[in-house]
């Protein structure tokens, strides 16, 4: 069995081969897609990432491994526990970004909401009417208006013409939502 010493130089050590491990690649190098905007800025949170928190938080180890004993410093602890966090998220974003498709709107059928179509639905219950852009997840924003493809609503609208009910399964029940109008914006 493998000691506890052991253990704790893995951890701290094998920080990027661990957060891989995390991962489940086969899932996440599914395809999306994404508006050239969406993309873009995917790519621009990497570079962030690589180039400005990594070696910000290199040199917090570093910093913090010259303050001696390193068994009882918190503040050596932290900065590789940020680190362990930081490299996950970089490797999730690149399966993302190796994933990521441009859609070409031009394509699009106009007729059926699919992703990156603008929705106009109108709550049958109560008659409120919401404007929606179907998006992928990572570019959800739904208070301006982004809703995500894979949410519960935009599952439920996709393929949906004008005219049609959705009856979408939310936790509190079924809601029932009229398509008003789709359009590419």
């Amino acid at each position: 069995m493998a000691s506890y010493k052991y253990f704790v130089y893995l951890y701290n050590n094998l920080i990027p081969e661990r957060a891989m491990g995390f991962l489940n690649l086969d899932k996440m190098s599914e395809i999306s897609y994404y508006s050239a905007e969406g993309l873009k800025k995917l790519r621009e949170e990497l570079v962030q990432l690589e180039q400005v928190e990594r070696p910000r938080v290199t040199t917090e180890i570093a910093d913090a491994r010259d303050k001696g004993d390193l068994s009882e410093n918190a503040e050596y602890h932290a900065a590789k526990e940020e680190q362990s966090h930081l490299e996950f998220k970089i490797a999730k974003l690149k399966n993302v970004i190796s994933g990521a498709r441009i859609l070409d709107e031009s394509q699009l059928d106009t007729t059926k909401v699919l992703i990156h179509s603008s929705v106009v639905i109108k709550n049958a219950t109560n008659g409120m009417e919401f404007k929606y852009r179907l998006v992928a997840d990572s570019e959800t924003d739904v208070r301006n208006g982004k809703l995500s493809v894979n949410s519960p609503i935009g599952k439920g609208l996709l393929g949906k013409e004008v005219g049609d009910v959705a009856e979408i399964k939310v936790p509190s029940g079924v809601m029932k939502f009229e398509v008003m109008n789709i359009s590419r914006e």
